[in-house]
């Protein structure tokens, strides 16, 4: 009989493992780009489409504003960003990509192909491993396993 509780046979061990693996993959993509990879999911937010809100920007990336903030400062000193406040409401702050922000996209776009090639997986095993990944965050978000209580 084999033990249910062998780490090999985890499934958060290879999931943590394989994250610790493509966020050194990125590390190293993104050091001469000069940004960590948060940085980079922010980025890739704004390069989808400009001028989104904080809230926003939390909402894509699944982050609270308290993790965010700290990672749009460091965008903001590089020159990559920039805080606007809404004229219509100056509670709500959007934020825009600076030239240089625009300009490191370009930078950046041979990124998912490099990767893709380093995993060794074919297109339609990433495609599929992508929506097995996305469908198991959405059960679990949604299941008892998460904080007990089953979410609408």
């Amino acid at each position: 009989m084999t033990n249910p509780l062998a780490l090999e046979h985890q499934l958060c061990f290879a999931l943590y493992s394989a994250s610790r693996a493509t966020t050194a993959a990125y590390r190293t993509m993104l050091e001469d780009l000069g940004i960590t990879y948060p940085q980079y999911l922010v980025l890739l937010t704004l390069w989808e489409r400009d001028g989104r809100g904080v809230r926003d920007i939390c909402d894509a990336l699944d982050l609270d504003t308290g993790t965010l903030s700290p990672l749009l400062k460091r965008l903001e000193s590089q020159g990559l960003i920039e805080r606007r406040r809404l004229t219509s409401d100056e509670r709500r702050v959007e934020i825009h990509l600076t030239e240089s922000g625009l300009a490191l996209r370009s930078k950046a776009e041979d990124i998912p192909r490099t990767l893709a090639e380093a995993t060794g997986l074919d297109l339609d095993e990433l495609v599929k491993l992508r929506e097995v990944l996305v469908r198991l965050g959405k059960h679990l978000q949604t299941s008892n396993a998460v904080d007990g209580k089953k979410k609408p």
